[in-house]
């Protein structure tokens, strides 16, 4: 039994932090589905390199071959990895045109998992407000757990921390919701709790800038102190 695992990546720059997450989300489910018996083949496709291919099928309704093997290659998959910079609080434009050219049945039931990047951990939630409502009106079968990477979160030895832990949750995630649609694979079921590994903004939090997110206890401290 194998198992095919396509990332399609819509960073615009050369080398991507955007291509980066998705290679290492990639990885780690394949990583999981190994550790469950199943072999998996990773695709890494960086939308940059089909740029001007997808503004001619946005044109003319056709696909140039080699971007048909694209489109194949992703509604053929078993697993799709979706990652985006986050451009002007939603997905880039490249990436939404290169969805914008499926098939809007082709992705029905595919298990997905939603990543983002962005220079600031205060866009972490344009996953859920820009990516999610994109999949879930393709019917796909979306990951409770998205990934989002802020500059930060990459290091000399790549992704670090809770970010980390996501991206393994995420891809046993996907192990679970494979072994639940076929009841061939054996997957653990205890996921643990998602708040335990979310990311905590807090940890690095700047009290003195206005634009930054406290947790409660601060901001309820600091309303305190203002009217003493």
């Amino acid at each position: 039994m194998s198992k095919s695992i396509v990332v399609i990546s819509g960073g615009l720059g050369n080398p991507s932090s955007t291509s980066l997450l998705g290679s290492q989300i990639g990885e780690s489910v394949a990583s999981e589905l190994a550790s469950a018996g199943v072999q998996a083949d990773v695709l890494n496709v960086e939308l940059r390199e089909y740029a001007h291919d997808i503004v001619n099928n946005m044109l003319t309704g056709f696909a140039p071959p080699e971007l048909q093997k694209i489109v194949d290659a992703v509604v053929a998959s078993d697993v799709l990895v979706a990652v985006t910079p986050v451009f002007s609080a939603s997905v880039s434009g490249l990436f939404k045109s290169f969805i914008d050219i499926l098939d809007p049945r082709s992705l029905e039931a595919k298990p997905v998992v939603l990543a983002a990047t962005a220079g600031s951990q205060r866009h972490q939630l344009a996953v859920d407000y820009a990516m999610r409502p994109i999949f879930s009106y393709l019917r796909t079968q979306v990951m409770p757990t998205t990934v989002f990477a802020a500059s930060e979160d990459f290091g000399g030895q790549g992704l670090a921390g809770t970010l980390s832990e996501r991206t393994r949750r995420a891809a046993r995630e996907v192990v679970l919701a494979l072994s639940v649609d076929e009841g061939t694979l054996q997957a653990d079921s205890d996921l643990g709790d998602t708040r335990s590994i979310a990311p905590s903004v807090s940890d690095t939090a700047n009290p003195n800038d206005p634009l930054t997110t406290l947790p409660f206890e601060a901001l309820l401290a600091s309303v305190q102190g203002s009217r003493s």
